[in-house]
This record gives C-alpha cells, sequence and structure tokens, in this order.
C-alpha cells in the first residue's frame, strides 16, 4: 500500500482531500520529531490507521483528536508491545499548509496503542483540519469544529444517533449523516453490541460468542471502527459520547450483571468493557477509566445558545424493578419498586450535579442528553389495563423521574430539552408535570431517536401522529432506521427526523419524514 492510500475512508463525500499529496504531507508534518525517531520510522507490519481518526468533546478552545494504530485491528491490532510516537497536526485548510498546532503523542500498548491528543490553544467557532503519521504512514485528513465562545450563537447545528449493532445491517444512516452540514454529531449509546449473534445476521461478528475479555471488547470496537461510514461520519465532524448498556452487557445496573453473575467476575468484565471503550473513542483523560469506573457525565456549553447534560443512566443505577403479577399493581399500574424512591437512575452525586448545573445554567436551550425513554409509557393498547414494562428505562424510576419534573417546574431552567436513544424507533413525546393528567402543564420536549442499524429494517414503514388514550403526551412515532437532525436558534428548535428505506445497502438515501418545532418559551412539540 501506498502511502497516499487510506483504506475505509470515504470522507470525498464531505469535500474533504482525504490523504493531501505526499508533498504537502511532508511539508507539514516536518519539524521537531525528537522523540523516538528510528522507532517511529520503523514499518509496522501494515497501514497502521484502518480505524480512522475521530474528534471530540470541543470546547471553545480546544477538541480531542483521536487514532488507534491497529495494522491488524481484528487480531488485537498486530502492534509491537511498546510505546511508538505518532505525530499530529491541526491546521486552518484541508491541505494541511497553515497549521496552528502539532506535536508528538505516544500510542502506549497498555491503551491498544490509541492516542488521546486534547488540542488547546485554538480559535472559538472555527474548523479545522487534522491527522497523524506514523512510520511513513498518513492518515486521512478529518475536520472538527470548535464550540463557540459564550457570547451571543446565531445557530447550531446537530444530529443525535445511536444503536448501531454491526450484524443487523449496514450504515447508510451514517452514509447520509457524513453529508449533513453540521456542527457536532451526539451519539447515546449502544456504540458496539457484545453478543455472539447468529448465522442468520445480515453481517457476522468476527468474533461468534458473546465477549468478555479486554482483548475481545477491544476486537468488537475494532470491527466496528473498520466500517468506512462510521469512518466518514467521525471525520466529518466533532462527537459528544455516552454509552448505555451494549457496551458492557444487555441491561446490566451499575454492578448487577443481568441475568445475575458473580459479582467480582462481573466488575472484571465492566473494567475491560469501560478500558476498551475508552480506548476507542475520542474522550478527555477526564473519563480514562480506573478500573471498573469511569467518569463520562459532563457538561458542553455552545455559547449561551444550547448546553448539553450528557448523562450517565447505567452505570450507578439501581437494578431494574422488573415486571409484577397484575395483581400486585398499584392504582397507578406501576410495579411498588417502580415507584419506590430508593429506585435511582442516575445516582445521589450526578442528580446533584445535574440539579446544579440547570440551575445556573445561562443558556437559552438546556439538553439532557441521555440514553433511556424518560416519558411514561404505557405499552398495553387495553384502556383498562397498564403495562410499563419491566423498568429498563424511566418507568422503573419514578420518583426519581418525578423530581426531575419537579425541579423543572419549580427552578424553570430555560427551554429544556431530552434527547434519548435506546429503543430503535422514533417518538416524540410532551413531558407534563402529571403524566396521569392530559390537562397538566407540558414542562419539557422528548425526542427519541431510532437506531443507525439495530433491528434492522421493519416489516413495514409506520407513521403515527398525535397522541392514544393511554398516552396523550405522544405527539409521534416511526419504526424506520436513521438519524435525527436538530437546527436551534434564538427562536425555535427545529427536529428532523431523517429516515433510511433500508440497511441493507450503503448507497440507500435518507429522507426528512417528519419536522416537530418547538418555540423558545413553550414547551411542547408541533408538527410543522
Amino acid at each position: 500500500m501506498t502511502n497516499d492510500q487510506v483504506p475505509l475512508s470515504r470522507l470525498d463525500r464531505r469535500r474533504f482531500l482525504g490523504l493531501a499529496g505526499a508533498a504537502t504531507f511532508s511539508v507539514a508534518f516536518s519539524g521537531p520529531f525528537s522523540v523516538g525517531r528510528a522507532r517511529a520510522a520503523r514499518p509496522l507490519g501494515g497501514y497502521p490507521f484502518t480505524l480512522g481518526v475521530a474528534s471530540g468533546d470541543p470546547r471553545p478552545r480546544a477538541v480531542v483528536l483521536w487514532t488507534r494504530l491497529a495494522p491488524d485491528p481484528l487480531n488485537g491490532g498486530g502492534m509491537p508491545e511498546e510505546p511508538i510516537p505518532v505525530r499530529w497536526l491541526v491546521a486552518r485548510n484541508e491541505r494541511l499548509t497553515r497549521v496552528v498546532r502539532r506535536g508528538v503523542a505516544l500510542a502506549r500498548p497498555e491503551s491498544a496503542h490509541s492516542v488521546h491528543v486534547d488540542v488547546h490553544g485554538l480559535a472559538p467557532g472555527h474548523d479545522y483540519f487534522y491527522a497523524f503519521e506514523v512510520a511513513g504512514e498518513r492518515s486521512a485528513v478529518a475536520r472538527t469544529r470548535t464550540a463557540p465562545a459564550r457570547s451571543s450563537v446565531e445557530e447550531l447545528r446537530f444530529a443525535f444517533a445511536s444503536c448501531q449493532n454491526y450484524t443487523a445491517g449496514l450504515y447508510p444512516a451514517y452514509a447520509n449523516l457524513a453529508r449533513e452540514d453540521l456542527d457536532l454529531v451526539v451519539h447515546l449509546g449502544d456504540y458496539i453490541y457484545e453478543g455472539a449473534g447468529s448465522a442468520t445476521d445480515f453481517r457476522q461478528n468476527a468474533l461468534h460468542q458473546e465477549v468478555m475479555t479486554l482483548e475481545e471488547y477491544r476486537n468488537r470496537h475494532a470491527q466496528y471502527k473498520t466500517d468506512p461510514d462510521l469512518q466518514a461520519a467521525h471525520a466529518a465532524f466533532p462527537w459528544i459520547l455516552s454509552w448505555d448498556d451494549h457496551e458492557v452487557e444487555n441491561n446490566y445496573a451499575d454492578e448487577i450483571s443481568e441475568p445475575p453473575t458473580d459479582p467480582e467476575a462481573f466488575l472484571l468484565r465492566r473494567a475491560a468493557a469501560y478500558q476498551a471503550y475508552w480506548e476507542h473513542l475520542p474522550l478527555r483523560r477526564f473519563s480514562r477509566p480506573v478500573g471498573p469506573d469511569l467518569r463520562l457525565y459532563r457538561r458542553l456549553s455552545f455559547g449561551e445558545l444550547v448546553e448539553f447534560n450528557v448523562l450517565d443512566t447505567r452505570q450507578y443505577r439501581s437494578d431494574q424493578p422488573g415486571r409484577c403479577a397484575e395483581s400486585e399493581k398499584l392504582p397507578s399500574g406501576y410495579c411498588p419498586r417502580a415507584v419506590d424512591p430508593a429506585q435511582m437512575m442516575l445516582g445521589g452525586e450526578q442528580k446533584d450535579w445535574l440539579f446544579e448545573g440547570l440551575d445556573g445554567s445561562p443558556a437559552l436551550w438546556n439538553v439532557l442528553a441521555q440514553q433511556v425513554r424518560f416519558a411514561q409509557a404505557d405499552g398495553d393498547p387495553d384502556p383498562a389495563r397498564r403495562d410499563f414494562g419491566g423498568g429498563d428505562n424511566w418507568n422503573g424510576y419514578v420518583a426519581e423521574r418525578q423530581e426531575i419534573l419537579d425541579f423543572i417546574g419549580e427552578r424553570r431552567p430555560a427551554n429544556p430539552v431530552v434527547l434519548t436513544g435506546d429503543i430503535h424507533t422514533n417518538w416524540v413525546y410532551d413531558l407534563n408535570a402529571d403524566f396521569d393528567d392530559a390537562s397538566s402543564e407540558t414542562l419539557a420536549t422528548e425526542f427519541i431517536g431510532t437506531a443507525i442499524s439495530s433491528g434492522g429494517d421493519p416489516a413495514s414503514r409506520t407513521v403515527r401522529i398525535g397522541g392514544t388514550p393511554d398516552n396523550p403526551h405522544e405527539r409521534f412515532f416511526n419504526n424506520n432506521k436513521g438519524y435525527v437532525r436538530c437546527t436551534v436558534d434564538q427562536e425555535r428548535w427545529q427536529t428532523d427526523f431523517r429516515v433510511v428505506p433500508t440497511v441493507r445497502d450503503r448507497e440507500a438515501v435518507a429522507e426528512t419524514l417528519a419536522t416537530f418545532v418547538v418555540e423558545e418559551g413553550r414547551a411542547g412539540a408541533e408538527l410543522a
């Protein structure tokens, strides 16, 4: 492979140059390189940037750049057991001739030879282009963008996505997303799936068993990262990420596995999964795991227009309450344990952090970016019966959900919006002060985005506008796959549900199926 070839790259979709000419790169990467020059120049046994590049957590003057050296990505990476110096640079133009920052980072074996560069000293609200070089091989050129300064911001455009089961289909949603004109992408969990898969899957896992060890989680992440459309979406925009359950194990809750297993063994598994998650995503050192713990909840501001409260609804939660017999249900339809005040989704420290942030936020729009459905949802169409499920969403944590709604009603943070993934379908909900009183005040709006691929194609498209007798606060439902695009300004929040006709065709074209608008100062979504 020559130096100007990048496998799995489709950056031309967003006017990127991909790899610049060899001469341009030679100039761009020239300069001081004193750390391990001879070692870095030694061939690594194959093209090292098979997993692409990415950026994340943009701030006004800083952004994280990421890559991982992996010439043999599905078999542990194929790197020597020693630190490898990697050169990086950031420029104001795609040809990398207007370099503003450059340096050397060590890709260490204990971090799977991943690189996390927290680049500071950038200008707020600007596009930048970046690339890496090691052992004479160069990565693709990718774009990132810093957050704007705290002064007035006219508009923010972003998309949010979740649930990208590799075996369920291709990623045409990401192919379309990479062509959008966006400031950032928010990913709300299920970046990988830990399961074994089956022989009938559309795509096959390289390892046909449930992943358990650090090496297995690394290989599973690497397989996902080899997808060209996922790489293109990472290379086009900075990402803000949180996780749900499949990054570790389906439906786990804090230190409790599902079904329950030996607690010590599960914590070892969780530590391996958290380590691999960190190694494969553009996260700051703030989020580097310590054993089975990783601090992921954080706050990112985009001027005084939008503030994202990125929540972790998996690591600190009480165990799901589960279902109960019909005879045991309360008059509300909930099982007793679901309404127990001891049931916590966020944990005390994260909840206090959230309330403090909402109470002091100067932002016009305040976002809770989280994983599982927040709105009350009765799944039984019989008006005489109610079914709130087994509690793997906020229906299992009723008291804490109401505490959040009461806080919003009392303290009045400006324009709260909840963004959610998890359930592989599109929904819109008004979040009422009392879900059992349709006339109660609407305090916030929830937009739930469908899966990138998980669940595969629906048997037929379903679109429902408006509520149901059991869920009058519901505004929209659809079962296609895709992503959600949001445009936010001083006057309104616009949400476009972008869906693809199939996940079995990489070239499938997305369409906007429905658009909902929230007017500034008036909670609740209206069909545009």
